[in-house]
């Protein structure tokens, strides 16, 4: 190499190995990694070339950096760009327009492939000359540095970590270290195919690479060397010469010239714009990199530039570098920088959304931070501040129990340290709210006066004298031991019978607050013990509600409808409802949101049902269950007139003394125009009547009205119910039977016919299991009396010598039948009907018509006893029945029965199935 200037002696001297000694393989040492620094295209300057120093020409340009700032690891290379928080000095000398930039000495020989190549003839040096500055000779013969994950492209400076000793063997000959030859400072450098070889080959390198030279010497504090390289030319592997004690090749200079064309300009000028773009959504490049990019005029010097600074893998930017024609090189160039513009479009709007909802966040929370350093100043609370004091006064002022007071303030002091923009603090002042609110120590005084409470259960209930009796019990009870617990009493009986007003009077008798929840279909468990606070939008559950919502802690509390609670995946609420009735266990009800006991020992529990089959047998057991079966006609008669009449008039609008409705329109009403247990149907009559009168005397028609029974038809329509039963029984084979359902009883209808078959028994009416044995068994006692010897009454004589006659149970079958077929019939007490129907049938007799039993058989012809005694005589005395059978052992429950029903109706007992033909047939 010659040199017209000497460099600045600068450079750390350290020995390097002799020549005698053995070559050290790249696998005794592995390299670490070198920090993220990137190649810098040399600035633009205007001063003139420091003699301190060096620089050579290279496309009309000379680089030169100050190395101080470098600190690279212990690695080959690394191509990324210079980071760009060092400071680096660039000086970029431009040479006069009379300098040959030419580089473009070519071989005859190109050899490709790997090993050793052919000779070829060899050609005198190439040099690189510029009339301004030192002039640099390219030898045919270089050294070769492998490097890993890097390509180093001409007109570029870039440091250098030597950590291979074939690498270090190299550099110390290159910077003249060694004995064998001057330092000359140029070598070639080529990207490895597969970074993680240590000890590349001839196949593991790239056959086009850049000549350097070496700007600078650095050694570090471990004993290491750094260098500083500018890429010069780029070149080809013509023939690979040798690999020890380092890589050695003969090369061939790849010249890279392009005649000035509109298709270059406009290349140029596009990628230009492109990298210019690039680096203005690029936040980290220095305003320096626009200044380059606006002052390099060659397209080849810009695509270098560009392809060494751009963030894309080293085998694109090799395939940059093998380019030589600049056009196709700008071509693939603009490709990549398009690739690039999108990634950091895309990236800086992601960024701008995030900036902007982080922005929005760090406004309000200064905005709320000088709202309280202003409120603080004026001596005002903020908010949060306000509601934190408002519920500590609230806690103090609760009355607590002790321990649920501790809690309480356990949780504000959590409150305290949540921010008023989390989802956890409406929740957790939620809970604290609640806990302040419930009833804990509020309650109402008990009036505790026999005399008056009977007074008021007179004034609001006609009859229900054992009702009555047993809320007086209860009430001398609290008078007498206070701190007793309360008993779960249970009305049970068909709608419209008064169950839910009952529990009305009660509280009204006792001065306590009244709350009723409907639990028909009810199916969630959490609708009684609440949700757990994990879930969004818990709730307590219906009972912890609706005390806070009255505010006492001893209510008389009604749960309506318990025989209509569901059960389903979410749980069975009738088990939450065990804790909530027993007396052993409701002194520490646990709701699941509340999560504190809370004493219901202190609450009236009142629970009504239509049906208690329906309610599970371990809720009933926690009951004391109180029948109210329904109401007869007179009691109808006498509720009408007394309560619903006036009540009705008061919401209508209609004075007493100018509105009258006669004694024959109720009963009127009672018996054809309403079917029922309860009053609830009779009311909606007489309103309805009350109505129709109301808009007359509103329009001036009339001023006063008087309703007798001549004008019901008028007003409600014809009479929807009439009596049935002397056109069913004038036939043979109908019997009247009873029957018991959830609304209350009703008469049930038996009818049998024979025809021609085979002896067969057809059973219709939608019956159940039950009801098919029981017809079964009738029609079985029946064929035994056929053959008993000993016929106790002359029906069962007349039976048995009809039932002779093989043909009639041969030759033809018989059909039962239950009228109403849509409607699902069952029970054990349709046996005794059965009986009398088929032997009405049989002997050709009628049933008398005013006569209707009940009761069950067995084959031996007993009668066994039944339930829903009352509930069956009141239906039977609505449907105008006269006489009823009831099994001999039902004797003792008619005194449950009205008294004036015992003296108006006939009871027949019987025990065996011969008296009842004696008793029913005519």
């Amino acid at each position: 190499m010659k040199k017209d200037k000497k460099p600045a002696k600068d450079q750390s001297k350290t020995p390097t190995q002799p020549d005698n000694q053995p070559s050290v393989t790249d696998s005794d040492q592995q390299p670490g990694h070198s920090p993220k620094n990137q190649p810098v295209q040399p600035e633009k300057s205007n001063q003139p070339d420091s003699s301190e120093q060096p620089s050579w020409p290279f496309n009309g340009s000379v680089s030169q950096v100050d190395t101080d700032a470098i600190d690279p690891d212990l690695v080959d290379v690394n191509s990324n760009l210079i980071d760009t928080h060092k400071t680096v000095s660039v000086q970029r000398v431009v040479p006069s327009k009379k300098t040959d930039t030419r580089r473009n000495a070519k071989s005859k020989t190109d050899v490709g492939g790997s090993g050793r190549a052919a000779k070829v003839k060899k050609k005198p040096p190439q040099p690189v000359l510029d009339d301004d500055v030192e002039h640099l000779t390219i030898p045919e013969e270089l050294g070769i540095l492998a490097l890993r994950n890097a390509v180093v492209f001409p007109g570029t400076v870039i440091p250098l970590a030597i950590g291979r000793p074939r690498s270090q063997r190299l550099l110390s000959e290159v910077m003249g270290e060694g004995p064998s030859r001057p330092g000359e400072k140029i070598l070639g450098v080529i990207t490895q195919k597969d970074a993680t070889v240590d000890y590349p080959g001839y196949n593991d390198l790239y056959k086009v690479g850049s000549v350097v030279t070496v700007l600078k010497q650095i050694k570090q504090s471990d004993g290491q060397k750094s260098y500083v390289v500018h890429g010069l030319v780029r070149f080809r592997i013509v023939e690979w010469l040798s690999d020890k004690p380092y890589l050695k090749a003969r090369i061939q200079v790849i010249a890279s010239e392009t005649p000035a064309t509109k298709a270059t300009s406009a290349l140029m000028t596009s990628v230009r714009h492109a990298a210019i773009r690039m680096v203005e959504l690029s936040p980290n490049i220095p305003e320096e990199v626009m200044v380059i990019l606006q002052n390099i005029d060659d397209p080849g010097a810009l695509a270098d530039f560009l392809a060494a600074n751009i963030n894309i893998a080293a085998e694109k930017k090799q395939e940059l570098l093998e380019t030589a024609d600049i056009p196709e090189r700008l071509r693939k160039l603009s490709v990549a920088l398009a690739e690039q513009i999108e990634l950091l479009e895309m990236s800086a709007k992601i960024q701008h959304q995030v900036s902007k909802s982080i922005d929005k966040t760090q406004r309000e929370y200064f905005l709320q931070e000088q709202l309280k350093a202003i409120q603080s100043e004026l001596g005002q609370t903020d908010q949060k501040s306000a509601e934190i004091a408002e519920l500590l006064v609230k806690i103090e002022t609760a009355k607590m129990p002790e321990s649920i007071h501790a809690e309480a303030l356990r949780e504000l002091d959590r409150l305290k340290q949540i921010p008023t923009m989390s989802p956890e603090f409406s929740v957790l002042r939620n809970y604290i709210e609640w806990l302040c609110e419930l009833p804990w120590a509020v309650s109402t005084q008990d009036k505790l006066n026999i005399n008056s409470a009977r007074r008021i259960l007179n004034a609001d209930h006609y009859d229900l004298v054992k009702i009555k009796k047993r809320i007086l019990e209860f009430l001398a009870v609290r008078k007498l031991n206070p701190k007793g617990r309360s008993p779960i009493l249970c009305f049970a009986g068909p709608p419209g019978v008064g169950k839910t007003s009952l529990g009305r009077s009660i509280a009204r008798s006792m001065g306590r607050k009244f709350i009723r929840i409907s639990l028909g279909g009810i199916r969630d468990e959490a609708d009684i013990r609440g949700h757990r606070r994990t879930y969004i939008g818990a709730l307590p559950g219906r009972v912890m509600q609706e005390l806070r919502k009255c505010g006492s802690n001893n209510p008389v509390f009604m749960l309506d409808e318990l025989d209509k609670i569901g059960q389903d995946f979410r749980g069975d609420p009738a088990s939450a409802l065990l804790e909530v009735l027993d007396p052993e266990q409701n002194y520490s009800f646990t709701d699941h949101f509340i999560d504190q006991p809370f004493d219901l020992s202190r609450v009236m529990f009142i629970g009504t049902a239509n049906y208690m089959g329906t309610v599970p047998p371990a809720l009933r057991d926690r009951m004391e269950v109180l029948e109210l079966p329904g109401y007869t006609a007179a009691e109808k008669f006498t509720i009408a007139e007394k309560y619903l009449v006036p009540r009705q008039l008061t919401e209508n609008g209609l004075a007493p003394d100018k509105f009258n409705i006669k004694p024959d329109a109720l009963q009127v009403l009672i018996d054809s125009y309403t079917r029922e247990a309860g009053v609830r149907e009779l009311e909606r009559q007489i309103a309805a009547v009350c109505r129709a009168y109301a808009v007359e005397i509103a329009s001036n028609k009339r001023k006063s009205a008087t309703v007798s029974a001549r004008h019901l038809e008028k007003i409600l329509g014809p009479a929807r119910y009439e009596s049935e039963l002397a056109l069913r029984t004038a036939t043979p084979g109908v019997a009247t039977g009873l029957a018991y359902t959830p609304v209350g009883g009703e008469i049930l209808f038996v009818e049998s016919t024979l025809m021609a078959g085979s002896g067969k028994l057809i059973l219709t009416g939608q019956l159940g299991d039950v009801m098919k044995e029981s017809a079964q068994a009738a029609l079985s006692v029946i064929k035994s009396d056929a053959i008993r010897k000993k016929r106790t009454t002359k029906y069962q004589a007349e039976l048995s010598r009809i039932l002779a006659n093989d043909e009639i149970m041969s030759k033809q079958d018989i059909h039962i039948h239950v009228p109403a077929g849509a409607v699902p019939k069952d029970g054990p007490s349709a046996g005794l009907a059965i009986y009398t129907s088929l032997a009405s049938l049989f002997l050709d007799k009628s049933v008398r018509p005013e006569i209707a039993m009940t009761g069950e058989v067995t084959l031996r012809g007993l009668v066994l006893p039944i339930g829903g005694v009352k509930e069956k005589v009141l239906a039977a005395r609505r449907a105008g029945i006269e006489t009823v059978v009831l099994p001999e052992r039902n004797r003792k429950d008619l005194i449950d029965l009205p008294k004036e029903v015992q003296r108006q109706m006939k009871f027949e007992f019987v025990r065996k199935v011969d008296k009842i033909l004696e008793i029913a047939l005519k």
